[in-house]
């Protein structure tokens, strides 16, 4: 597995966690449907939340939540249609991000971004 894909999964695993303690449960991770992928969908209470998580080793790349595009937003709104019309839900729906970056000598910092993407 690539170094760029061990950091993503731990970064989701680091996500899930986070999102446990704050209170969530998490319904899905890495859901699919035929060409898109949600990170996380959590609920809490009568509140769905789908959760993009973006990881990185260091800050050279620049701050990880700024590589949401408008295509990946696109594609995530899309794919959380698809996913509410196989599970339908009638409470309200969040979308989330999760920044995480593992500093080298501080441990990871994570920043939990709600009501993100629209």
């Amino acid at each position: 597995m690539a170094i760029h894909h061990q950091i993503g999964k731990q970064g989701e695993a680091l996500a899930r966690q986070y999102l446990e303690e704050q209170g969530y449960t998490i319904v899905h991770h890495n859901w699919r449907d035929a060409h898109r992928e949600i990170d996380i969908i959590a609920r809490k209470g009568q509140l769905l939340i789908f959760v993009e998580v973006k990881t990185r080793s260091g800050y050279r790349g620049g701050w990880p939540e700024y590589a949401i595009d408008a295509k990946k937003e696109a594609d995530l709104l899309l794919a959380a249609q698809h996913y509410l019309e196989e599970n339908p839900f009638a409470g309200e729906v969040r979308f989330d991000v999760i920044a995480i970056v593992f500093d080298a000598h501080t441990g990871p910092h994570l920043h939990h971004i709600p009501d993100a993407i629209q």
